[in-house]
Parts: C-alpha cells; structure tokens; sequence
C-alpha cells in the first residue's frame, strides 16, 4: 500500500546540488514533519541526485525523487510529473535554492482553505550570504532573523526583511496592506492536488519567465481563489545566474498569458493528460 501525507513539497532543481542541500536543510528542521520532498528534477547531472538522497537519509526526511532528461528549459513539464507523482492531497510548490522557514509546512497547513490557493513570498540574498549559510545557522533559525542578515552582507530595508522576520502580528497587517498581487509564485504557493490537475497543471509550452502566474491566472479563472500569506512564512532565496533566461522565451510566454487572461482560460491544453482530470 502505498504511503500517504499530510502534504507533498515539489521542489524543482536543475544542476545545483549545493543549493539543493541547503533547500533541504530547511525543511528538515520543520515544526512540523507531516510532508514527504518531492524532487521535481529538470534534467540534472547524477550528482544532484546522490546529493538529495544522501542528505534525505541522513536527515530523515522521506523522498520521492521524479527526473527526466535534459531538454532545455522544461521545469513546466518535470512539474506536471511531480503532481502526477505526489502522494498527499496538498501541494506545497518552491524551488531547490530557497530555504524555507521553520514554520513553513506548519503555516501553509494551518491556513490553506478549501477550493483557495495560498500565495507567499520570498526575500533573496546575495551570493555573500548564500555562500555563508551553514546547517547550524538553519538547524537554530538564526538565519531567519534581522540581526544575523543585517552582520551577513544584508543591507536590505526593514521592510522587506519582513518577510523572514515578521512576526504573526506584523505579518496579519503587512498581508493586508501590501501592494502585491495575490499571484502564484512558485517558490512559495500550495494548493489541493485536485484543483492543481482540474485546471490541466503547469502550461508545457512556456519556458522561463511568468509560467508560475499563468498557472495560478487559470486556477482563478476556475473560481479558485488567491489567500494572501506573503509575510506568514517565508524562504530565502539563494543567488545564482540565469543563464538559461531569453527575451523570445519571455515574447512567447506573454503571449501565452494574454490568451488566458483574454480567454478566461481555466485549462490548458498543453499540460496535464486529459486522462489525469
């Protein structure tokens, strides 16, 4: 019979094993462990995989590894198997160089809602910092406060560090008065498995840049509706280039967006088999 959990974490990750080892350090020190890592793997090299498995086992953490060969950019793809591939009935989305609060799993779980997706936030570092964190800085949550950032290389304003820093009742106002949108990002959203493959998954036609929010434009398309948690738990974000960034991928995922936002789209037909709705 096959295990099931609270919730599954599809982490994606292309060839960087250190920031992925980093990623996984916080989600071993959770308050709460009900999750199982489900690795959405774009085409590594092997050593990303002998990494997460070494420090999976090492650290107790249950994993559930889904790769595919390198094709380019196709993180829309290796997602969709992730799904496919989850075994719990709610979804945590982030990315293999961001390191989650300790609350992370505790406070997505405590506020998900039914037929609504949670849309959170991140605060990223530079390369100093993100060289500079240890497991110990981790492992004691010393890594997510103001002091330890501010004598790291963070010269960021007070209130962006809130979004690491705050604290339940800084985060209740800031959630209420920020300008942002109430958008899927992918580092740090989650939802119910059905309504991820309800509206068709992760478009597969788009490459990097806005594929995130077209996936949530659909979901609210569908009625599903957006809660604010930018400021309840967040993740810091590791530096590193984008070399696989292109102005015609973006040219093309805009267009994408503009058909679904025009079309009130709830589906996509180039996403998950009709046969998985």
């Amino acid at each position: 019979m096959t295990e099931r959990y609270e919730s599954s974490v599809i982490i994606s990750t292309y060839n960087q094993p250190d920031w992925l080892e980093k990623c996984l350090w916080g989600f071993a020190y959770q308050t709460d462990r009900r999750f199982e890592i489900v690795i959405a793997d774009d085409g590594s090299e092997p050593e990303t995989r002998q990494k997460a498995e070494a420090v999976c086992q090492a650290l107790g953490l249950p994993l559930n590894y889904v790769w595919h060969p390198d094709d380019g950019f196709q993180k829309c793809r290796i997602l969709n198997k992730a799904i496919l591939a989850a075994r719990s009935d709610y979804l945590l989305f982030t990315d293999g160089d961001c390191i989650p609060k300790p609350d992370f799993i505790a406070t997505h779980l405590t506020l998900r809602r039914p037929g609504h997706f949670l849309s959170g936030g991140y605060f990223k570092l530079p390369m100093s910092t993100s060289r500079l964190i240890s497991q110990d800085d981790v492992a004691t949550g010393r890594a997510f406060t103001a002091a330890w950032l501010r004598a790291h290389d963070v010269t960021a304003p007070w209130n962006k560090l809130l979004k690491v820093t705050a604290t339940p009742r800084q985060a209740w106002w800031a959630n209420r008065i920020t300008p942002a949108n109430r958008s899927w990002n992918g580092n740090n959203s989650s939802t119910w498995r059905d309504l991820a493959v309800q509206v068709g998954g992760f478009d597969e036609r788009m490459g990097y840049g806005g594929q995130d929010r077209e996936f949530g434009e659909r979901l609210m398309n569908a009625g599903i509706r957006p809660i604010m948690m930018r400021y309840s738990t967040g993740m810091l974000h590791l530096d590193h280039s984008r070399g696989y960034r292109n102005e015609e991928g973006i040219r093309k995922n805009r267009a994408i967006r503009a058909e679904t936002r025009k079309q009130k789209k709830t589906i996509t037909e180039f996403g998950l088999d009709p046969a998985t709705r």
